[in-house]
């Protein structure tokens, strides 16, 4: 069949920039973005393979006024620019296009929907079949029975159509497609800025055109009289003809467009194969490249790339199928890995998951060997099996897999790799020599990035997850039908086999490019000496935990509410009327419109009650202290007491937390599930929930805090005099700020005057703005700024260091920390000023807390390894910031205080020396 594509490549471009934009992560070798230009390839693909044309045509819009803007001046005035990463991708995807032979049509005052328009009416009077490919809905008055217009779509992720031919939409809308323009010109449209008439809709708009066809006949109705329209709409129309009528000119394609182009020049014809080529390499498109044949190397059929095309999965059934498996692991030295797991929410495990399969990749000879277990285990191998062939099965991975996990001779490639240890730890595992970890991988090399196997398989492997596991589902299904005439079920499909398969094959192919890109930018140290190293660390604090006595924790639960059951009273006698004190709008009416107190912000649901707004006005009535109090009792009950004791391990009485330590752009650790680097400081009734943290019997916590590491950091890193000579000296920093800035001797500091010094040393190097400053001394903007310009000028090695390093971050396009550890950071660049500012304090901050965050991990990492080779009864527990926390046996607590205080303070070498406070306690709060 003759058949005409035409291509929006405006829309189409747009579409796929912000579809694939979550992973932020698609760029060519030069650094350039490439997620649209991957995207618009990955559509038109389809609907070349779908509808296989005979002519093809690209449509993009120029930049400058179009006949509509001479038509009407505010005609898209409200439209934002083109994103940068957008429109740098512009000039790459033409340039592919070219390449492909396909042609690109533009002109000068017109859009590219008007070239569309009028190529779709040429090629359905030569007796083509057209298709419109365009995100853009107005393209749907031009359908005719010759012209489909095909819109693309999201659905659960995927990238779907729906082709609208002239049938579907009288269906649909129950009016011609050319009646749609007379709709637009009755409803607008906002993002074009086409005003169409006030307080019409598109709904209202669809009947008054079912009723009268015609905007101009409408009208006629109106003036005669004959109309059946009344009231405000009747008004509206009748007061806006003018709009009515420029909005229908505006919204209607122009189907007369001056174009010399002909079918035949549209006609597709074969690539420039080696230009293609040459670009997909550029841009690391090794999907495309793989798909196409374009290397001439592969041996799968050139439209397609399958999973058969990578790699071959073998179903591993038998026990010397599973004994031979072992036996190349142990003789590779290598076991690249993936674990399958379900959800095992009724178990006492420290992870409620339970393993039920294990994708294992074979580089050599490009298999993926899937084992499945088959009985219902719940990883209790060693316990209550009987002599089926399942459990003999179940058994004998068991206890060649224990073998192989713990060898420390065979290296270890995987995914969240600490899970898994702790997961393979409770199955009586101990896991040894995990080697390499994607998702850190990818953390190290772009930490502002994401990290699902999908994202990074796109993003170095051009291999998009669910492309290609539907096109092998479907291969699949259409083999069962040719094979079985009759829809007989030859044996249940394992969902996840492939899906599992494809991500031991992607973590096997990500080693070898990924760990030559962080070769590349200087981070192997890094990832090989820190991160790796890490993961069995949190791994074993997790698997550890930290003891919760629970019945204390009910005990001070008990009391918050009964000391909130009193603010209650309180405020509502203050009120002097009942109401609901967690709603916003009830309380806004009580504090501003019953007790007269000055409002801030009013949005539409009332009032402004956040924290800052009430801050404001708490010395203006007892009832903001009370309301402010209430607030602060309720989050530590809801949060700390009920949030916590879910948390509880009902077998080993300890909350299990996750570590992360890919998560914060900074390299901090993190904590989650609870989040214990979150329990409150500041107030004394939150702290004391640090009393039910304890450790067991007959141990005792041992607590190490570095001291001000951060400006120790920045203090090496800035070389600034002033300030290393003050820790060299083993000065009060913040004193000795106070001292400079003022110009008054040390001893004459007072306390509120090291205070104010202290916020400056702290928030400098953040980008604390005179305006955040003033706000958190309470003393004017100019104050605050006359204060940062004389610290800056006492410590101009530190002023020096904040303008330095931004300007190189510019020039970069990121910075790095003391082991390498890089942040890319293009905010800089950014049209923005507040996303500017945003970039210049992350560029600063960035080195500084980085460095904090890689000495305490290195710190972890020696502590860890000097307790394991000792014979010392003692296991890291917590890690909060600066701050690390042992339980340890009370027998040994003198030998391992003085390891934890030599590993902190040892960690690196820098021109200022290093400290960590450490001390001794029977729960976490009595540590400090």
């Amino acid at each position: 069949m003759n058949r005409l594509i035409l291509v929006d490549g405006n829309s189409i471009m747009n579409r796929a920039f912000y579809g694939i934009m979550g992973s932020k992560m698609l760029t060519a070798k030069d650094g350039r973005y490439t997620n649209a230009v991957y995207g618009f390839l990955s559509i038109i693909f389809k609907i070349m393979e779908d509808l296989q044309p005979k002519y093809m045509g690209v449509a993009f819009d120029l930049k400058g006024p179009t006949q509509r803007h001479l038509m009407y001046d505010k005609y898209k005035a409200n439209r934002k620019g083109m994103p940068n990463e957008l429109a740098e991708q512009m000039p790459m995807i033409k340039e592919i296009l070219k390449a492909m032979n396909i042609s690109i049509i533009e002109k000068a005052g017109y859009e590219g929907d008007d070239i569309i328009g009028t190529l779709a009416r040429k090629g359905e009077r030569e007796g083509l079949d057209v298709t419109i490919l365009s995100g853009d809905r107005d393209n749907l008055q031009i359908a005719t029975d010759k012209i489909t217009i095909r819109i693309p779509r999201t659905k659960m992720g995927k990238t779907e159509t729906d082709d609208y031919t002239k049938e579907k939409i009288i269906e649909e809308y129950g009016i011609e497609p050319i009646q749609l323009i007379e709709v637009k010109g009755l409803m607008g449209d906002t993002s074009d800025n086409i005003p169409g008439v006030p307080g019409v809709g598109e709904k209202t708009a669809i009947n008054l055109i079912k009723e009268y066809g015609t905007i101009e006949k409408l009208y006629d109705a109106l003036v005669n009289g004959n109309a059946a329209v009344k009231g405000k709409l009747k008004e509206n129309l009748e007061s806006n003809k003018e709009l009515a009528l420029i909005s229908k000119s505006l919204g209607t394609i122009n189907i007369d467009v001056p174009i010399e182009d002909n079918m035949e020049s549209l006609k597709v014809s074969e690539w420039d194969k080696q230009a293609v080529l040459s670009i997909f390499k550029e841009l690391n498109f090794n999907r495309y490249i793989e798909r196409f044949n374009l290397n001439n190397e592969s041996t799968c059929v050139p439209t397609e790339m399958t999973i058969d095309c990578l790699y071959k999965i073998m179903d591993i059934k038998t026990i010397e199928e599973l004994k031979n498996i072992a036996n190349i692991i142990k003789e590779d030295k290598k076991l690249i890995f993936y674990l399958g797991k379900e959800d095992d929410k009724l178990s006492n495990k420290i992870i409620k998951k339970s393993i039920n399969s294990i994708s294992i990749f074979n580089e050599k000879k490009s298999e993926v060997y899937y084992i499945k277990l088959n009985s219902n285990y719940n990883n209790n191998f060693k316990e209550s099996l009987s002599d089926t062939f399942n459990d003999i099965f179940n058994k004998t991975f068991f206890e060649l897999f224990k073998e192989i996990f713990e060898n420390t001779n065979i290296e270890k490639f995987g995914y969240k790799l600490s899970e898994d240890y702790v997961i393979l730890k409770q199955m009586g595992i101990k896991p040894n020599n995990f080697k390499f970890d994607a998702e850190i991988a990818g953390y190290d090399l772009d930490p502002t990035s994401k990290y699902t196997l999908n994202d990074l398989s796109m993003k170095y492997l051009s291999i998009d997850f669910s492309e290609l596991l539907q096109l092998n589902e479907n291969i699949e299904k259409n083999n069962q039908i040719n094979l079985f005439e009759v829809m007989e079920v030859k044996e249940e499909i394992d969902n996840k086999r492939n899906e599992n398969s494809l991500i031991a094959y992607c973590i096997g192919k990500l080693y070898t490019v990924t760990i030559e890109k962080l070769k590349e930018i200087g981070s192997l140290d890094l990832f090989y000496n820190i991160e790796m190293p890490l993961v069995e660390v949190l791994g074993e604090m997790q698997f550890e935990g930290v003891f919760v006595d629970k019945n204390e924790l009910i005990k001070i639960g008990d009391s918050l509410k009964q000391q909130l059951e009193i603010l209650v009273k309180e405020i509502i006698i203050l009120a002097d009327e009942e109401f609901n004190i967690n709603s916003t709008q009830q309380l806004g009416v009580i504090l501003f419109e019953k007790l007269k107190l000055p409002s801030g912000r009013k949005n539409k649901k009332g009032y402004s009650t956040d924290v800052d707004t009430l801050e404001k006005i708490k010395h203006m009535h007892p009832i903001i202290e009370k309301i402010l109090e209430y607030r602060s009792l309720t989050k530590l009950n809801s949060t700390y007491v009920e949030g916590l004791l879910p948390y509880i391990n009902t077998e080993t009485k300890r909350i299990h937390s996750y570590f992360h330590q890919t998560i914060t752009a900074t390299g901090r650790i993190s904590s989650t599930e609870p989040n214990l680097q979150n329990i409150p400081t500041r107030l004394e009734l939150g702290k004391t929930l640090r009393k039910v943290f304890k450790p067991a019997e007959g141990y005792i916590y041992i607590d190490a805090d570095y001291s001000q590491i951060e400006l120790r950091v920045l203090a090496h890193i800035s070389k600034d005099e002033n300030m290393v000579q003050a820790f060299k000296n083993d000065e009060d920093i913040h004193k000795q700020a106070a001292s400079k800035v003022l110009n008054i001797p040390m001893e004459e500091v007072t306390k509120e005057q090291r205070s104010s010094a202290k916020a400056v040393n702290f928030g400098i190097v953040y980008g604390i703005s005179d305006f955040g400053l003033s706000e958190q001394l309470g003393i004017s903007k100019k104050q605050a700024k006359e204060y940062i310009e004389q610290y800056l000028e006492k410590y101009s090695g530190i002023k020096m260091f904040m303008e330095e390093v931004v300007e190189q971050a510019k020039k970069d396009g990121f910075v790095e920390t003391l082991f390498h550890r890089r942040r890319y950071i293009p905010e800089l660049n950014s049209n923005n000023f507040m996303v500017r500012q945003f970039g210049a304090r992350a560029a600063m901050n960035t080195p500084i807390q980085g460095t904090a965050a890689d000495i305490m991990k290195i710190a972890m990492i020696n502590v860890y390894k000097c307790l394991r080779d000792s014979d010392l009864d003692a296991k890291i527990i917590l890690q909060v910031h600066d701050e690390l926390i042992l339980e340890c046996n009370k027998k040994d607590k003198e030998q391992v205080s003085k390891i934890l205080k030599q590993c902190m303070e040892s960690a690196i070498n820098l021109d200022v020396p290093i400290k960590a406070d450490t001390s001794e306690a029977e729960n976490w709060y009595e540590t400090k």
